[in-house]
């Protein structure tokens, strides 16, 4: 009953928030409408082993087959066609369809979405993908940024992230002085990991483990399969489970996407959309299970003997003060906690 109730919840999502977002049903023409062939190309900064990767391929294998091959979706790992902020530019310039983007981009375009990058906000993964994908908590933050060409079509599960580096395990906050640990590039990230007791290093995902292995860096934080999958296992190999963070990523589109959809295109779109969604959610545990395995193989520890609340007790009072002002960002931290 739960599967079918989130899928249920997840095309309401799609279809208020983000097909409303991207010119409403009439602006893409009439049925069967839509003239050639389309090939959405997907930015996508993480691996082909990915859940994301996996379920957006998918996701253009049923399109193309329920749209006798009108749509389909092409996505490009790897930072491929650019670092996430460039994605972004190009997905603005109309150069681009669609991007995968981590949640702390977006605060470049709306300090809105600062509420679901802070720690310990999200309890679980089902807790974050519920909240990110309904419409009465997200229709208002989403539809917000059409003003500057982006239209947010999804939120993801983008994993647990915790910290590890090539020094020792972390167990307390004392065991991050000194540690130089890469974060995303956003102010919120930066003043977390300095809180936490390390020293922060903004950086892109494709420069971290050359700066890894040449001493730039000490380390990172992130989910497993980041850990495993690029390889930083090899330069940083204690994994201590911190558990600071679970940010969403965000699938965003060019708002011409939708818009130049014919309206049975469209909502095949959204109903398929909603099955990425879900099959990206229950292939975590999966992909997650195999990382943890190969990494081990691959000489990374991972530690779980973390003093959690004492990073709680840090962070929390820091994730309460960090809410914007806002209304909007107000009411969106309320009902996320709400939602637990």
């Amino acid at each position: 009953m739960r599967r079918r109730n989130f899928l249920a919840l997840t095309g309401a999502g799609l279809a208020t928030a983000g097909l409303a977002a991207c010119g409403g049903s009439e602006s893409g023409g009439g049925e069967g409408g839509g003239g050639g062939a389309t090939t959405m190309r997907l930015a996508f900064n993480q691996t082909e082993n990915h859940p994301q990767f996996i379920a957006f391929t998918a996701m253009g294998e049923r399109l193309s087959e329920r749209t006798d091959g009108a749509l389909t979706i092409e996505v490009y790992p790897n930072e491929t066609l650019g670092a996430q902020q460039e994605a972004i530019q190009l997905l603005q310039d109309g150069s681009l369809e669609l991007a995968m983007v981590g949640g702390a981009q977006m605060e470049n375009f709306s300090e809105d979405y600062i509420v679901f990058n802070l720690p310990f906000v999200f309890d679980s993964q089902e807790h974050q993908r519920t909240v990110t994908n309904d419409p009465a908590i997200i229709g208002e933050l989403y539809a917000s940024l059409e003003d500057q060409n982006i239209s947010v079509l999804a939120g993801l599960h983008g994993g647990v992230r915790n910290v590890y580096n090539s020094k020792a395990p972390v167990v307390t906050p004392d065991d991050m002085a000194g540690l130089k640990i890469r974060v995303q590039e956003s102010d919120t990230h930066i003043e977390m990991l300095n809180l936490m007791g390390g020293s922060a290093t903004p950086m892109a995902q494709g420069e971290v483990y050359t700066a890894m292995q040449s001493g730039v860096l000490d380390g990172a934080e992130n989910n497993e399969l980041v850990f495993n999958d690029l390889k930083h296992v090899e330069v940083g190999p204690f994994y201590s489970y911190t558990r600071h963070l679970m940010v969403p990523d965000y699938l965003i589109a060019n708002p011409a996407v939708l818009a130049d959809m014919s309206d049975e295109h469209r909502s095949i779109f959204e109903e398929e959309l909603a099955t990425a969604v879900e099959e990206e959610g229950a292939l975590w545990g999966e992909k997650v299970a195999e990382a943890i395995e190969a990494a081990t193989a691959g000489g990374g520890k991972f530690n779980d003997d973390v003093d959690a609340e004492a990073f709680r007790a840090i962070l929390g009072p820091f994730s309460e003060e960090s809410v914007p002002d806002s209304e909007t960002a107000q009411a969106l931290y309320q009902a996320t906690r709400d939602a637990v």
